[in-house]
């Protein structure tokens, strides 16, 4: 039962982060480029550099958010339930091995 919460919170805070990351990149192409929209791969009028650019950038942009809500949804679940939702540790009694 604690996994299927987990699953559906998870899904929403994944919506979420979906919109968080397009406001994100789209602020940091507009900062950048000093443009309003990013490069639609079909515009004709567009180099490849600008459009495999805007795309690298918005893959990671949406890479890192969705890495730090998935990390931050299954913490936050440990906390909640004393179980690790996720890969790994499924019993969730060892602490993660942190960098030194």
């Amino acid at each position: 039962m604690e996994k299927l919460l987990y699953r559906a919170i998870s899904m929403g805070v994944s919506v979420l982060g979906v919109i968080v990351a397009g406001a994100i990149f789209n602020r940091i192409w507009r900062v950048a480029a000093r443009e309003d929209e990013a490069p639609s791969a079909t515009d004709a009028r567009r180099s490849w550099s600008e459009v495999l650019i805007a795309a690298a950038l918005q893959g990671a942009v949406f890479a890192v958010i969705k890495a730090a809500l998935d990390r931050g949804t299954a913490v936050a679940a440990r906390e909640l339930t004393g179980t690790w939702p996720g890969d790994g540790d499924e019993g969730g009694t060892q602490e993660p091995k942190r960098a030194k």
